[in-house]
Parts: C-alpha cells; structure tokens; sequence
C-alpha cells in the first residue's frame, strides 16, 4: 500500500516582492509525499493566489482523495477527481516522480525530453523607477522581466532600460492596465525595445484584445489557465504563459504546450513562487518553451537541498535527488 503524507511549509522572501494588487512575504507550499515500495515521490504547489487558493484549502482538496492515492490512484484518473490548481499539481508531479523513482528511468526517459541548461529571466519587482532600476542593475542575467502596473509605467522602464541596456526586456502587469493605457503604452514600449507584454488586462475583461494589433507580442497568462482556456485566449494573446499551479500539474501542462504549438502561439514557462521542487516539474516544461521564468528560489532566504543553481540567468538541470 502506498503511504502518503501533505504538509505545509512556509518558505520566507529575501524582501517583499511587490506585483499588481498583492504583495508576497514568503511562498506558502503544500508538499506531498508518495512513499511506495521505498521509492519516494514528492512535489510542491503554492497555489493560483487570484482564485482565492490558499495552503489550507489546498491542503484540505488534497484530503478529498488521499485515500485513491493511498490504494494506487494513478495521474489520469486525478485530472477527473481533482479541478485544475494548486492541489492537483502538487499530487501530480509527485506521481510522476514516484514514477521516476520505481521504474528507475528519469523524467526525461518518460517524457521524451531532451534537457539542457535553461536561460531564465530574473524578475524586477514593483517600486520607484530609481529603485527598480537599481534592482535592475544588480542582476546578473542578460533576460529581465520587470512587473508593472498602472502607476508610473513608461517611468520605470525607461529607469530599467537606461540601468540595462544590455538586457532582454519583457514585462508582466499582471491584469494592471486598462485597454486605453495598453494601446498608449504598447508602441512606446516598442520603441524601448521591449520584447513581450504579459497579461496587461484583467482576467476576464480582455475580449478588446481579439480586434487590437499589438505592436509587440502579448501573452496570456491570467487569461489561460489551462487548455480549456487556450481557443479563446489563442484569438487575443500570441503567446501563453503555462504555470503548473495553473495547469493542475505536469500532466495537463504538456497538452497545453502541445495544444498552443499546434496553433503557433509561442510558449513561456512560469512559476508562482516556490523553492527548486516547484521548479523541476516546470523546468521540463521550459525544454518546449521560447521564454522561461523559473527565478521563484532566486526571491526565497533559503532553498532545498539538492536544489537547481542558478547562476548567469542560467538554470541547471534538476537533480534526480531533488524530484524525477
């Protein structure tokens, strides 16, 4: 019989990090652990924030079906038993790396994939332009993604590509702007040379986007959350940011990724903050992707052992130790 465990942990911030309408002072996990013939399989999630996902409700999702998983529940039948979020993605990659673990064959075995070092961007939070721009100038990756809202916008990226004008630019205003200051903004933006604008309007107040011809590519992220999402998102984004918070775990975010390539929108991988257990699954995800933002332990005091490095932008590959 398989053992099974849930337990949430707190994993504090360097410093607050500050995006549209929330600020975040540590990465709330659940972690499951699968146990199995002693072969241990464990994930992490922390949950969609703006659908109102919190550990405790995570937490209490995954009890609902810890007694299937306790008598062999497998990761096709959790897509039915479990919606979409933070629970389900934490038990699903943990399936898949007790996968991993029993049949002895790594993640890239089971998934066809082929691994490399991984580029990231690393993340500008919300302040001042100067303080922006001073965090700006301190990273040392050559990708930026710098998080905007509706006060001062063009300020603080003007502030960022004076302090980086070495650096690939994207930003993220997490459903911030109204559809007035997207179209003001955009061609200015352009002008910059910034390369991508991430969910600039509200989740679900987007349908503007479908006559609009954006001078720079935008990408949904609110907007898609998994592949139910992707026909409409597909008619007002270029590009979908997956999440596997979003997604519901590794499972469906790989049919997502399929799905948008099939329709040729471009790819990014996210993350919702977390330590380099969250990562790994993503970093999979980030082999199909043309933009990964993997930077969430980047922001974290402290991370697991055996976790990923990241040095340069560049992200290494998961230890098998650390998850699949």
């Amino acid at each position: 019989m398989r053992r099974v465990s849930f337990q949430l942990e707190s994993w504090p911030t360097h410093e607050p990090f500050h995006i549209t309408g929330h600020t975040f002072n540590e990465a709330k996990v659940l972690v499951v652990t699968l146990t199995e013939n002693s072969a241990v399989g464990r994930a992490e999630a922390s949950g969609v924030y703006y659908l109102n996902e919190t550990g405790s409700s995570m937490l209490a999702q995954a009890e609902t079906v810890k007694a299937q998983l306790e008598q062999g529940l497998d990761r096709q039948q959790l897509q039915s038993l479990l919606p979409a979020g933070g629970a389900r993605n934490a038990i699903d990659c943990a399936l898949w790396d007790l996968e991993a673990k029993l049949s002895g064959h790594s993640i890239w075995q089971l998934t066809g994939i082929q691994p490399k070092k991984t580029l990231t961007v690393n993340t500008v939070g919300i302040g001042t332009p100067e303080a922006m721009a001073a965090t700006a100038k301190k990273l040392d990756t050559p990708k930026i993604k710098v998080k905007l809202d509706g006060d001062q916008p063009l300020a603080c990226i003007q502030a960022i590509c004076y302090a980086r004008p070495d650096a690939g630019i994207v930003v993220d205003v997490n459903q911030g702007w109204t559809f007035e200051q997207l179209v003001e903004l955009a061609p200015k933006f352009k002008q910059l040379g910034i390369t991508m604008i991430e969910q600039p309007l509200p989740r679900g107040a987007d349908a503007e986007l479908e006559n609009y011809g954006s001078p720079i590519p935008l990408c949904a992220d609110e907007s898609c959350l998994d592949t139910s999402e992707l026909e409409q998102a597909s008619r007002r984004y270029q590009m979908i940011n997956i999440k596997l918070d979003k997604t519901g775990g590794l499972t469906e975010a790989l049919d997502l990724a399929k799905q948008a390539q099939s329709m040729g929108l471009g790819l990014m991988v996210g993350n919702m903050l977390g330590t380099s257990l969250a990562m790994a699954p993503a970093f999979v995800v980030a082999q199909l992707c043309q933009l990964a933002d993997l930077d969430g332990p980047v922001l974290l005091e402290l991370d697991r052992d055996n976790g990923m490095t990241f040095k340069a932008g560049l992200v290494s590959i998961p230890e098998t130790g650390l998850w699949g």
